[in-house]
């Protein structure tokens, strides 16, 4: 049994893993406040949750055979403590497991790469402009951190930056690519920007 919060499911994706049919968990929190963000109804870490993790089991125990993994986003999924029970508990189930994260608990995640397939890898800017953007100080170490982390591990990634123009022009997408190549990771994968959102 796991008390991981969840703030909505989807049933059937195929942009949330590339190449892969998959449901994905969406849990509630995140630490960062990202102006441009489009799941601002999953920053609270206590708010209601929409369905119990009993709930999304039963669903995902429909799904097998039919899907080929499950994704658990967010908010930031390494928020929350019961992840890796819930990772686990998926994967009994038979599917593989993907990761969406910003990077803000580079622990948290270096515990968890061991159990996941892939992992969706969202940079937000070159690093010394974290702090602007997250409002939260120290927030462009971490995600550097973590991306280390990722990288030294090994797992198969999509390091990706969606491209909001009051946060990312030109000048920015060239400082970025080279704090990425100075860490030996590829450019990111550009994600257009959805306005109101």
């Amino acid at each position: 049994m796991t008390d991981l919060r969840l703030g909505g499911l989807a049933r059937l994706s195929t942009c949330d893993w590339p190449g892969e049919l998959v449901a994905t968990l969406f849990c509630q929190g995140c630490p960062w406040r990202c102006p441009y963000c489009h799941n601002t109804h999953l920053l609270c870490a206590t708010a209601p949750a929409a369905l119990t993790w009993d709930e999304a089991a039963a669903f995902l125990d429909t799904r097998r055979g039919l899907l080929d993994g499950v994704v658990f986003s967010g908010g930031e999924p390494t928020l929350q403590p019961a992840l890796p029970e819930a990772i686990a508990a998926v994967r009994e189930l038979g599917f593989k497991i993907g990761l969406h994260t910003a990077g803000p608990f580079p622990d948290r995640l270096e515990r968890v790469l061991p159990l996941v397939d892939w992992v969706g890898f969202d940079v937000k800017a070159p690093f010394a402009d974290y702090d602007r953007l997250t409002g939260m100080t120290g927030s462009g170490e971490k995600a550097k951190d973590s991306l280390i982390r990722l990288l030294a591990a090994g797992t198969p990634r999509d390091i990706r930056i969606t491209v909001d123009p009051a946060w990312a022009d030109d000048g920015a997408l060239m400082r970025l690519g080279a704090d990425l190549a100075a860490l030996g990771a590829e450019p990111p994968r550009i994600q257009p920007y959805r306005p109101g959102r």
